[in-house]
């Protein structure tokens, strides 16, 4: 007979700027006598810093109480502290709520912005500023965009419903829309239904193609293109590849203006450089709710500023972030001789926070 895990009992400590604090279960086994040891183990920040934490009273027990450094670790317990965030760049461009009512919200999330807490970005997310703006602390995210993407992301205001919103993800009955803005190939046939087996290792940066039975469909449509070379797509996804949508257009040899991962990597620049980001767009989704039954078809309100004003967004001396709250138009890099070097971070390998589901986070 299997041991029934033992149900971690709420958090006695208040979120902080509309992040959680984080809730550690102490082992079952091991060899650590006290709390202390435990956590100087687990975390690798330093001795100092956690005896700093357990010296001011920060880690405390369910009845949120302050637990000493020799407290001993009972193996099925739980201790509870915020962690000293890191320093962030805010991101300068505005969050909007598209939709709203009892059961879900669904934001307009800008480029550069996390949807969720991982790593470096804690506070600067789309989970952290709609919480803490909307008053909703329990709010969670039923799928995830990657950081670089714009767009629609829905969320679930009541944990209880959240498993409903994501099984529609799952089960691919939301029906999602992109827009990107890549290299005109006036020989490539559109529009296409690609599919091909894609692979994504944990600690490396990009996603590949391999052989096999394709796991990853993408439709590839052309909108419109012009005489510079450039031109507009829609993209639909057929399925939730890390990367997909990136991955098949470079795989056509239609890289996404603004990519720093495909088709090749380049170099992180400075926090705070928010210039020229992806030209990748989540326009709309549409589903019917699973708790009301109702028939959501929503749109972003945002556009791409390699289509709408390319010589802004190319300026070299573009001042990072100038004119960047109210302005939906985002900018990009060059891609196959028609813009210049790409200046947009690449998110860091995360540790330890666990992610939102990763659904269709092109």
């Amino acid at each position: 007979m299997s041991r029934r895990r033992r149900t971690a009992p709420p958090s006695p400590l208040p979120q902080r700027d509309g992040v959680d604090p984080v809730r550690v279960r102490l082992p079952g086994t091991g060899r650590w006598a006290t709390v202390r040891d435990h956590l100087v183990a687990r975390f690798p920040v330093g001795s100092d810093v956690v005896d700093g934490m357990f010296d001011a009273g920060l880690v405390v027990g369910a009845d949120g109480r302050p637990v000493p450094a020799d407290a001993p670790c009972v193996p099925g317990s739980f201790v509870w502290f915020h962690r000293e965030p890191p320093a962030e760049v805010p991101v300068p461009f505005p969050l909007e709520v598209v939709y709203r009512d009892e059961h879900i919200v669904v934001a307009d999330k800008p480029h550069f912005l996390a949807t969720t807490p991982r790593g470096s970005h804690v506070t600067q997310t789309a989970l952290a500023r709609l919480r803490h703006e909307l008053g909703i602390p329990l709010l969670g995210a039923a799928h995830r965009l990657d950081r670089l993407t714009a767009g629609l992301v829905l969320f679930t205001v009541r944990p209880e419903e959240r498993g409903a919103y994501q099984t529609l993800f799952r089960d691919r009955l939301v029906h999602k829309e992109y827009e990107a803005v890549a290299p005109h190939d006036p020989a490539l046939v559109l529009p296409r239904t690609v599919r091909s087996r894609i692979v994504k290792e944990r600690g490396v940066l990009t996603a590949r193609e391999v052989g096999g039975e394709p796991n990853a469909v993408s439709r590839v449509e052309l909108l419109e293109h012009r005489a510079d070379g450039l031109a507009r797509y829609r993209l639909v996804p057929g399925t939730g590849q890390t990367h997909q949508l990136r991955v098949h257009m470079s795989a056509l040899g239609l890289p996404i203006l603004g990519d720093p991962l495909y088709p090749e990597v380049t170099g992180p620049v400075p926090a705070g450089d928010f210039r020229r980001p992806l030209q990748l767009l989540a326009r709309s989704l549409e589903f019917t709710d699973p708790v009301t039954g109702a028939r959501h078809r929503l749109h972003s309100g945002r556009t791409l500023a390699a289509w709408t004003s390319y010589g802004d967004w190319a300026a070299e001396d573009r001042v990072a972030g100038d004119r960047a709250v109210g302005d939906h138009a985002t900018g990009v890099r060059a891609s196959d001789d028609r813009v210049t070097e790409a200046r947009t971070a690449v998110d860091r390998t995360v540790a330890r926070r666990p992610p939102a589901p990763r659904t269709c986070g092109q």
